[in-house]
């Protein structure tokens, strides 16, 4: 993945950027890399950019206009057929307010197929299930309208006692299978900036880690996942191995008072001139401990966060060279 220029995205809209290399497309949408040149040069579907040294860059664009022509032929149509299909689609698309509510429809309508195997304990359903909601939208899009929310429902459930430890193991395990693959997809290839996440050293809730990590993955970090239970000491050892440029930490149940001033006071000792940010859902619980010791807490706005994240990398560099 290369970096995109503040140029660059103010000249082109999200869908529109390439971000995504031709063997990251072909896991994706299951058209080989052959097959996707071929298309690309026969019917122009799809049109990714090039880099400087001529890699192919595909955007989510690309990556949505070819699972579109693979539908159609898997349904028996040809190729050129197809092609020509989907494109009279995209110049007759419907106006954006009828595309988000369709798209809104079919992200209600994957939660409710993944939800639906689990209750029937389909694992062969539940994989098709999680496998087709890869295809809905950009990886970000996909676990925060999807798979997140459906991990959360399937929690709730347990806690209820309407499903089982065993049905919650299943969906905990596909799911989570599913989040692993897609980030491995979005990691930059190369990257000069590198983000270090953990969990808190009490938090078992691995699933919000992912969310930021993919995050940072389309911010043009690679990620290193130390995972659940991070103790302090792990994370100093992985600090002084890696030397990331920012560390996230995530943290969905605040732990006690007494317990997350000493396990913030460690975290700060830890990263020591690494900025550091905590997020999750029980960050807003401990942010004046956090934040009296030099750390920050991520904003729900994922771009607020984002600036954020620039901001300290930048002071410290400031820092740095004084």
């Amino acid at each position: 993945m290369v970096k995109v220029t503040q140029e660059t995205k103010n000249s082109e809209s999200d869908d529109d950027v390439g971000r995504y290399r031709i063997q990251a497309v072909a896991d994706m949408t299951g058209v080989s890399a052959a097959t996707l040149r071929a298309w690309e040069r026969r019917y122009g579907i799809p049109t990714p950019k090039r880099t400087a040294s001529s890699y192919r860059l595909y955007s989510d664009r690309d990556i949505d206009l070819v699972k579109q022509v693979r539908e159609l032929c898997d349904a028996g149509m040809a190729p050129s057929q197809a092609a020509r299909e989907v494109l009279a689609r995209e110049e007759a698309s419907p106006p954006a307010v009828e595309t988000v509510a369709s798209e809104t429809d079919a992200y209600s309508l994957a939660i409710d197929r993944i939800l639906g195997a689990v209750d029937r304990f389909d694992a062969d359903q539940l994989e098709a299930a999680v496998k087709h909601s890869l295809y809905l939208g950009p990886s970000v899009t996909v676990f925060e309208r999807i798979l997140a929310p459906s991990l959360g429902e399937i929690g709730r459930r347990w806690e209820k006692g309407s499903l089982s430890v065993g049905q919650e193991h299943l969906a905990a395990e596909i799911v989570g299978n599913a989040v692993r693959y897609i980030l491995r997809l979005v990691q930059p290839e190369s990257s000069g900036r590198l983000a270090l996440l953990a969990c808190f050293a009490d938090e078992e809730h691995v699933t919000p880690l992912y969310g930021i990590a993919l995050r940072f993955a389309d911010w043009g970090f690679k990620t290193v996942m130390l995972g659940a239970r991070t103790p302090t000491h792990a994370l100093s050892h992985a600090v002084a191995e890696v030397n990331p440029d920012i560390i996230g930490l995530s943290v969905t149940i605040a732990p006690p008072p007494y317990r997350a001033r000493e396990l913030v006071d460690g975290y700060a000792e830890a990263c020591g001139e690494v900025p550091w940010i905590v997020g999750g859902v029980a960050a807003a619980d401990i942010a004046d401990l956090v934040q009296a010791r030099g750390g920050a807490v991520a904003n729900p706005d994922p771009q607020v966060t984002r600036e954020l994240v620039e901001r300290m990398i930048a002071t410290r560099k400031a820092a740095a060279r004084h």
